[in-house]
This record gives structure tokens, C-alpha cells and sequence, in this order.
């Protein structure tokens, strides 16, 4: 097949994903990599690295791997190998640094393999965490302090502005802008929200709540939902004892249809819309760009579209 074939075989995306980061990554991969193994040689697009030479970035946006998922992973690379390579840059010293794909390089250890296929690719700095933060956002591998702390440094160290950072990673600015206040939120009550006992919708309603700590363990520890902590933290501003006190009124409409808005639109960083009556409605998905449209294809299709 001619290079022309193959390109036509290839979809470009609408907006700037991991594959425009990426450049010419994915359109020279062979579907198997050399079994030379060693030091990397950039005329070839995979080969295989040995995993001692290789180290994960440091500042990479994901800090919790689940231990069970590995596990599962490891198990499969142990039945087929790795499937897709990972992505690596020079060290220096013969040695390589991830850019993308640790969690198959820590499945990799688990099953014991002493070599994995790479792709050698001298990307900077900045490139580095953009691909990464890109390729986690895309797998929903983040939780959302992890994703706020990847956004703050690419817009304090590496200058992109919260614009730019919404076309790369296919989400509304406003849900980064969002996200990156929950950085606002005292050290225990954003572990809290990377543990997964509160959610972002928790996390927002707390940011600049008198007494957020104890709030924040109260509502994690009955397993409060966001509007009845919006409430927990609207009394406790008022200064009133939260018993017996009722939510303020939405207005005509459902409240849980409110809130149910509110999480699909921090879950999809997109505004979004429901309507409900007599037994049936509809649900609307604002977008402002080209790539929120292609990342609302790729979820709703599961990354076929």
C-alpha cells in the first residue's frame, strides 16, 4: 500500500488532539516493531527499548494508578504483548523518559517483560506534559486536581493561555477555568476530590466555604450530593444551624434536573441543557468550536468516530 493509501485510510480530526501533538507519530507506525533491541535508531518508528532504560516524567499529570486495573493490564500484555507502544524522548545516557504511556510500562514490569515497543520522539518540555495531559483527558484517566494542576502548569511555566489549552484539549474554557479554582481548596479537601470521596460539583460548591474541611469530611462521610452540600454551604455562610433549614427554591424548574445539568456539564466541560415533561424531553450539548464538536463524536462513539 502506497503512502497516499494509508493516509487515506487515516481520520483527521476536527480539532487539535493528541494526534496533531503527536505529528507524524501515527501515520509511520508499523504494525510490528523491530526485534532489534538497544539503542534507539531514528530511522525506525517502533523498536523495542529495554524498560530498565526507561523512566516516567516526573511532573507527569497522573499520580494514582489503580493497582487492580494494572493488574488486569499486566495480565493481558502477558497473554498478547503490548499492543500499542508508548512514546518515549531521550534522557540522555542511553536512557529515555515517558511521554506517554506509563501505565503500559508499569503493566509491562508487572508481567515481567524486560523490553517494550517505543516510539523515540525529541519533544520539549512543554510538549511533553501537553501530550500527556492530552492523552490522559482523552482516556478520562484524570482525576480533577490532577487535571487542574496539569492545566496550571502549562499555563504558569509554559505561557498557554486558558484559550489554548481549551482547542487542545477539546473542552469549554470555562470548565478549566473551573477546575483550576479548585486549586483555591485547602490541601485536605482537594485529596479528598483525587480519592474520589467528593466529586469537582462538591469541590466547586465548597471553594471559600467557612469551616470547608469539617464540611468537606461531614458531606464525604454521609455521602452528601452536591445541592445538599450547596446547601450545608450556603447555611454555614448565613451562620445558622443547618437543621431543620430548607434549600433555597430553584423556581419553577426541577431541581434535579438542575443539578443533574450541572454535573453532565462539569463531566463534559460543555454547557448542557435538559428538558423533561410528560414523561419524555431533550437533552442539548452547547458547543463553541470544531474540536468540543469532535470530542463530543469521539465520547459518544467511543473513540470511533
Amino acid at each position: 500500500m502506497s503512502d497516499n493509501d494509508n493516509k487515506a485510510h487515516v481520520r483527521r480530526p476536527l480539532g487539535r488532539g493528541l494526534s496533531a501533538l503527536l505529528g507524524e507519530v501515527n501515520r509511520d507506525v508499523p504494525t510490528e516493531a523491530s526485534t532489534e533491541v538497544g539503542v534507539a535508531n531514528p530511522n525506525r518508528s517502533v523498536q523495542l527499548l529495554e524498560i530498565a532504560r526507561i523512566a516516567p516524567h516526573p511532573e507527569q499529570p497522573r499520580r494514582q494508578f489503580d493497582e487492580q486495573a494494572l493488574e488486569e493490564l499486566a495480565e493481558s500484555i502477558r497473554a498478547r504483548g503490548v499492543i500499542q507502544p508508548i512514546i518515549v524522548r531521550p534522557s540522555g545516557g542511553e536512557r529515555y523518559q515517558i511521554v506517554a504511556g506509563e501505565r503500559r510500562w508499569r503493566a509491562a514490569q508487572k508481567a515481567q517483560l524486560h523490553q517494550i515497543p517505543a516510539i523515540v520522539r525529541d519533544f520539549t518540555e512543554g510538549e511533553t506534559l501537553e501530550i500527556a495531559l492530552v492523552e490522559n483527558i482523552q482516556r478520562e484517566d484524570l482525576n480533577p486536581i490532577e487535571e487542574a494542576l496539569a492545566y496550571r502548569r502549562l499555563t504558569t511555566q509554559f505561557q498557554h493561555s486558558q484559550e489554548a489549552l481549551a482547542r487542545i484539549v477539546g473542552k469549554s474554557r470555562s470548565h478549566i477555568a473551573n477546575l483550576m479554582r479548585l486549586l483555591d481548596l485547602p490541601a485536605d479537601v482537594q485529596d479528598l476530590v483525587m480519592e474520589g470521596k467528593l466529586s469537582m460539583g462538591h469541590g466547586r460548591a465548597l471553594i471559600g466555604a467557612p469551616g470547608s474541611v469539617a464540611l468537606a469530611q461531614e458531606i464525604a462521610e454521609k455521602g452528601l450530593s452536591v445541592r445538599e452540600t450547596e446547601h450545608l454551604v450556603r447555611v454555614a455562610r448565613e451562620g445558622k444551624s443547618p437543621r431543620g433549614a430548607k434549600p433555597a427554591s430553584t423556581g419553577s424548574r426541577d431541581p434535579d434536573l438542575v443539578a443533574m445539568e450541572q454535573h453532565l456539564s462539569d463531566l463534559l466541560g460543555l454547557k448542557v441543557g435538559i428538558t423533561f415533561e410528560s414523561g419524555k424531553g431533550t437533552l442539548t450539548l452547547n458547543y463553541s468550536s470544531l474540536e468540543q464538536l469532535d470530542m463530543i463524536c469521539q465520547k459518544l462513539t467511543g473513540g470511533g468516530f
